[in-house]
């Protein structure tokens, strides 16, 4: 076979390929032939374009033109085709509509209790209220369940005794505040809905309602009994906080003030019984205020997956309220880990030095426990109307959408969010009720251990 020149013919120039995108038109020149010495196996004309190239080629062009499309569209109508709007706010305000916030702790029913003596008719939530949370500003915070905290105060420890013996009422007055929650959800049957478990938060908020659970905060309010544990389960509640700031039968709290002095070391015999009753019934375990021995020893033992309903991250503001890192550590879905979310309480004490407390601050808080556990282990427990003070830009439950796009701002995807939200709490739900029905079907007996130090039974 002869080449061009041998023939005496003109050489033509060489071909070049280019791709020019330009007014969404796209311009494809001919294949460049590179010059190669002339062989038998080297044609010398381009190859005929196949139906196969030109479908290539156009698909490309498509797929380059599509995602210049999707990125020029307005704000408006980025959801019509999955993509998260540019302002961070209504990237948040997409995603919370989707997946909603609930948080692991409020103190409304202390609030009722102390501000109406638990009058409920008293009580008008549909337009602005005293504290942090109403129905206006719980709608616009996108809040679709919460933890109702059905909270009393520890007992004076020179009335109840070194030994947890002298009753103080604190049992009757957590079943005034089970009480009041109730009837409080009662009032709003077109808001709140009572959830007893993870599928019915789902159909709550399916149905547009926001999902009401209950949860006790401390042992202290158990009166040392097993039983009692029961009878709460059985009245809806679905986490018990295993201390307050006191010590109790069951375990040691981290107190306040630093230098709390442990009194078991961590758990109790019976604080170890306790939570393995807690596991049978499906009984979340709540590790807010515990000390850290606490926390450690019922991360090991605990077959269920645990919750932190309102803690922060100790490494990021030194207190003892808050969560250090070896704990955290300790929380995951891999082998010698326990399941489990760390729901960041917004308190200003823990958050950051006084004076300088914003919801930046929080969002640090959130990504550190993120760091340390992974961004499937943390939520939120904001202690709404459980704290004196609220960090600037959190103001009460209007402003969760406020964290959410600082958050968006870090480079938080919709999916990490939708989890902070409320998914990654569900997960854990999820995990301790799947515990409950195979310790259940086990035919694991009801723990019937007392206190040691009763003279009664």
């Amino acid at each position: 076979m002869s080449s061009a020149a041998e023939e005496g013919l003109p050489r033509p120039e060489p071909p070049s390929r280019e791709v020019i995108l330009g007014l969404g038109r796209a311009y494809v020149s001919t294949p460049r032939i590179e010059t190669r010495p002339s062989d038998e196996s080297v044609p010398l004309l381009p190859r005929p374009v196949t139906i196969e190239d030109i479908g290539k080629t156009r698909a490309g062009v498509w797929a380059v033109l599509t995602t210049i499309f999707i990125a020029a569209l307005p704000d408006s109508l980025a959801p019509l085709v999955g993509r998260l709007p540019r302002d961070p706010m209504r990237a948040a305000l997409l995603i919370l509509n989707d997946a909603p916030v609930i948080d692991g702790h409020i103190d409304l029913p202390i609030l009722l209790r102390m501000a109406f003596a638990n009058n409920v008719s008293a009580v008008d939530l549909t337009k602005d209220f005293v504290g942090h949370v109403d129905i206006p500003r719980l709608r616009a915070g996108k809040v679709g369940g919460f933890f109702w905290s059905v909270y009393v105060g520890c007992p004076d420890p020179a009335v109840e005794g070194k030994d947890f013996l002298t009753s103080t009422w604190r049992v009757r007055d957590t079943l005034e505040q089970i009480d009041v929650a109730k009837l409080t959800i009662e009032k709003y049957p077109d808001v709140f809905r009572a959830a007893l478990g993870s599928e019915d938060i789902r159909d709550a908020i399916n149905n547009g309602k926001i999902a009401s659970l209950l949860g006790v905060e401390g042992g202290h309010q158990l009166g040392n009994s097993i039983a009692v544990l029961r009878q709460y389960h059985a009245l809806g509640v679905r986490y018990v906080t295993l201390t307050h700031i006191c010590h109790n039968a069951f375990a040691d709290s981290c107190g306040f003030d630093p230098g709390m002095i442990p009194l078991h070391h961590g758990l109790s015999p019976i604080g170890f019984r306790l939570i393995d009753e807690m596991n049978r019934i499906g009984m979340l375990v709540d590790l807010s205020h515990t000390s850290d021995d606490t926390a450690r020893q019922a991360l090991t033992h605990s077959k269920a997956p645990v919750i932190w309903s309102h803690s922060s991250a100790r490494a990021v503001h030194d207190h003892a309220r808050n969560v250090p890192d070896d704990v955290l550590a300790l929380i995951g879905t891999e082998e010698g880990k326990t399941d489990g979310v760390v729901m960041v309480n917004f308190g200003p004490t823990f958050i950051g030095d006084p004076g300088n407390v914003t919801l930046y601050g929080v969002a640090d808080h959130v990504e550190h426990i993120a760091k340390v556990a992974g961004k499937k282990h943390v939520g939120l427990g904001s202690d709404f109307d459980g704290i004196g003070e609220t960090p600037v830009g959190l103001e009460d439950v209007s402003t969760y959408p406020a964290l959410f796009a600082e958050l968006v701002k870090r480079g938080w995807t919709k999916y990490e969010l939708s989890g902070l939200a409320g998914a990654n709490l569900l997960r854990v739900f999820e995990g301790a009720e799947r515990v409950s029905r195979e310790l259940q079907a086990a035919g694991t007996a009801p723990a019937f251990d007392v206190y040691d130090k009763r003279t009664d039974l």
